[in-house]
């Protein structure tokens, strides 16, 4: 006899309507780190695919399993970086949830404002551990994307005396300066040069949408005890940026090393980011395997690529609270 099959819809509207806090997003995603710091999880690197470099954007495609919450996923997310054209974000995703042990579907879920609250709650996650606990100035190239999350969480944890943000265009950085201020209840300023932004800051975060690479974070700006996260899938630092770190900190060493994009894809190539150099992942540093910031003065730099693991965790989260308030749409799959 035929077994039915019914999986779970949820869209960006019912995500809203969760009104997920800062707090469940970042644990969720920090969890999983610990997961993958204690060995109980898969995690496949992440595949690449182009349909035409005219188009000027590819799709990425995530996999994993995490043993404690028992489920696996996939995502897949475009990145292009010129829809802003269009008026549709830079980043549109889907995350399917799975039965690790079954293989039955059991969500579907618009993961474009998940993508980017995982990349967020990883920077904040990142800063907790490796970020001086006196920060008090945050510098931020980028405005689209995951550029939100990231200034919203990183603030849960800091609460900054000054926010500097910088990007290319000045209507997209002073229209985000505007929104965070009135968000997050400071000012925060839109500053004109990427020296503006991130020279004397404590926290310097590189979220850039760049087509060709651009030096737009300097070494020189880097002062002792500076927690620096360059995550653009194009290179936007100096090749000597790595020379100047106490600690290089990656979220996973599997998917750094390869793979075509990345903004220190170019020091992996060279060997200035390599096993002997890299210091060990976050996750290592969540499970307590690893040190984290040992001393007010050590430079150090966080380098994520986005992990599956962080999606499946927060569709996870999502899923369970939508099944909780009754959101999200029924479909028989089966």
């Amino acid at each position: 006899m035929k077994k039915s099959i019914d999986l779970l819809f949820i869209t960006g509207n019912d995500i809203e309507k969760l009104n997920l806090t800062n707090k469940e997003i970042m644990d969720a995603v920090e969890a999983s780190l610990l997961a993958q710091g204690n060995g109980q999880v898969v995690i496949e690197p992440r595949e690449h695919l182009i349909p035409n470099p005219e188009f000027n954007g590819h799709f990425n495609i995530l996999r994993g399993y995490i043993e404690p919450i028992n489920m696996a996923g996939v995502k897949v997310v475009g990145d292009y970086v010129y829809n802003y054209k269009q008026g549709l974000p830079s980043e549109l995703a889907l995350l399917n949830l799975y039965d690790p042990r079954t293989g039955v579907p059991i969500a579907i879920v618009d993961a474009t404002e998940l993508t980017s609250m995982r990349t967020g709650a990883l920077t904040a996650i990142g800063a907790k551990y490796l970020a001086n606990k006196n920060s008090r100035v945050l510098g931020h190239l980028g405005s689209r994307g995951t550029a939100w999350w990231n200034v919203v969480l990183l603030d849960e944890i800091f609460d900054f005396e000054e926010i500097r943000v910088n990007s290319r265009r000045p209507e997209s950085r002073n229209e985000f300066a505007a929104k965070l201020s009135d968000y997050l209840g400071k000012p925060v300023k839109a500053v004109e040069t990427s020296e503006e932004c991130l020279r004397g800051a404590d926290i310097m975060v590189e979220a850039t949408r760049l087509i060709e690479p651009e030096v737009l974070l300097k070494t020189e700006w880097v002062k002792p005890g500076t927690f620096v996260v360059p995550y653009g899938t194009i290179s936007a630092v100096e090749f000597d940026l790595t020379d100047v770190m106490d600690k290089l900190v990656v979220d996973d060493w599997g998917q750094c090393k390869g793979g075509k994009f990345g903004s220190l894809r170019r020091h992996v190539d060279a060997g200035k980011l390599s096993l002997e150099t890299l210091h060990g992942e976050l996750g290592e540093i969540v499970a307590g395997k690893k040190a984290g910031r040992e001393s007010d003065e050590e430079r150090i730099l966080f380098w994520h690529r986005g992990l599956s693991l962080n999606d499946i965790a927060l569709g996870h989260l999502i899923y369970e609270k939508a099944k909780k308030l009754g959101l999200g749409t029924v479909i028989n799959y089966h």
